[in-house]
C-alpha cells in the first residue's frame, strides 16, 4: 500500500502534464488559424478576381492528431515499457533488474535512439523554446517522466535511466577494483560543486551568445550518434580512461544535467528512510559510491537512488537497526 500511493501520484501527474501540453498546443493552433479565418471571405473574393476560371487549388493533406499519434505509437509504447521496467526494479529494490535496466538504457536510449536529457533541453527551457508536442510525444513523455520521478523520488534518472551514466556504471563493474582511486571525502564534497558551476556558466554563455554548440564541450552524450570531430573523440577517450580510476567521475563531478536534477531533487517528496542508529553507523556511508551519505544525512542533490543503502537497511544480518532489535528481543526472552 505504501508503494501504490506514490505510483498513483506519479501517473496522475504524468497524465495531467501531457493533457496540459496537448491543450496548450491546440490553443496555439486555434489562435494561429483565427486570423486566416476572419479574412476568409475577402481572400476568396480576391482569388476569384485573380482566377476567373476558378480552378480549385490542390491543398496538401495535413496529418491529423490521430495520424501523428499512430506514427509515434511504437516509440511511446517502447519507452512506456522501459519506464515500467525502471520503476519495477526501483520499487522492488532488485539489483538484477537495475543492471538489466541500465543495459537496455545504453542500447535503446543511447545507441538506438540517442535520447537523453541534455543541456540543450535546459537551454530551450530558459527560452521556453520546446519541441512541438504533437510531433515529439515520446520526448515529452521522457522529459515528464524524468521531472516527475525526480520530484517524487529523487535523481532516479541519473541512477538507472541516463544512457551515459548507465554505461559508466556498467564499466565500473568490469574494471578491477584494484585500479580504482577512492577520492578523499573532503575533496569529494568540494568537487561535487563543480557541476553546478558548469551548469551556471554554460547557461549564462548560451543566454549571452545564443550558441547551442557549447553543449559538445560540457557533455559527452553526442557519442551515441557516433558523429564527432577527432578532438571530441580524443576528449571522450580521456574522460572514459579517467573514469576507470575514479568511478562515476562525470556524473558525480561534471554533469550539468545532473546538477539541474540535483537542484530539482531538493523538492523530493518520498525520501529514503533513516533509522535512529544511522546517527552513529557508517556502513551505508562507506558503501555509497556517490558520496551522498554524510554521517546521519543523505544529501538529496547527490543521491541517485541506486538502492545500495536501502538494500542494506533491509538486511537483518548487517544493519545495526535490526541487530539491536534482535538483541533486545533475546534479552527480554531470556
Amino acid at each position: 500500500m505504501k508503494r501504490s500511493r506514490p505510483v498513483r501520484l506519479f501517473v496522475a501527474a504524468l497524465l495531467t502534464l501531457v493533457a496540459a501540453l496537448a491543450i496548450h498546443e491546440r490553443l496555439g493552433a486555434f489562435q494561429a488559424e483565427a486570423p486566416r479565418t476572419s479574412g476568409g471571405i475577402q481572400q476568396r473574393d480576391a482569388q476569384k478576381a485573380d482566377d476567373p476560371w476558378n480552378f480549385a487549388d490542390e491543398d496538401e493533406a495535413v496529418p491529423s492528431w490521430t495520424e501523428d499519434f499512430k506514427d509515434q505509437a511504437l516509440d511511446l509504447t517502447m519507452f512506456a515499457a522501459f519506464a515500467t521496467l525502471a520503476l519495477t526494479g526501483f520499487f522492488k529494490k532488485s539489483e538484477l533488474l537495475k543492471w538489466i535496466t541500465m543495459g537496455i538504457a545504453v542500447v535503446y536510449l543511447g545507441f538506438a535512439r540517442s535520447q537523453l536529457i541534455t543541456i540543450v533541453n535546459i537551454f530551450g527551457l530558459t527560452q521556453w523554446n520546446l519541441p512541438v508536442f504533437r510531433h515529439n510525444m515520446t520526448w515529452y513523455l521522457f522529459a515528464i517522466f524524468t521531472v516527475v520521478s525526480t520530484i517524487l523520488w529523487g535523481r532516479l534518472y541519473c541512477g538507472r535511466v541516463c544512457a551515459f551514466g548507465a554505461m559508466t556504471q556498467l564499466l565500473d563493474k568490469i574494471v578491477p577494483a584494484g585500479l580504482r582511486f577512492e577520492v578523499p571525502r573532503g575533496i569529494d564534497r568540494r568537487a561535487s560543486y563543480i557541476k553546478y558551476g558548469l551548469l551556471g556558466a554554460t547557461v549564462l554563455y548560451f543566454l549571452v551568445t545564443k550558441d547551442i554548440s557549447i553543449y559538445r564541450y560540457v557533455e559527452p552524450f553526442w557519442m551515441f550518434s557516433l558523429q564527432a570531430t577527432t578532438g571530441m573523440w580524443l576528449g571522450l577517450g580521456v574522460l572514459l580512461l579517467a573514469t576507470v580510476f575514479v568511478r562515476n567521475l562525470y556524473c558525480r563531478f561534471l554533469c550539468p544535467v545532473g546538477a539541474f536534477l540535483g537542484l530539482l531533487s531538493n523538492l523530493t517528496v518520498f525520501r529514503i528512510k533513516r533509522w535512529s542508529e544511522c546517527n552513529t553507523c557508517k556502513i551505508c556511508e562507506k558503501a555509497c559510491e556517490w558520496g551522498a551519505i554524510r554521517g546521519p544525512k543523505i544529501v538529496a542533490s547527490e543521491c541517485v537512488r541506486c538502492d545500495d543503502c536501502e538494500r542494506l537497511y533491509m538486511d537483518k544480518k548487517k544493519c545495526p537497526h535490526w541487530l539491536i532489535i534482535k538483541k533486545k528481543a533475546q534479552a527480554r526472552s531470556s
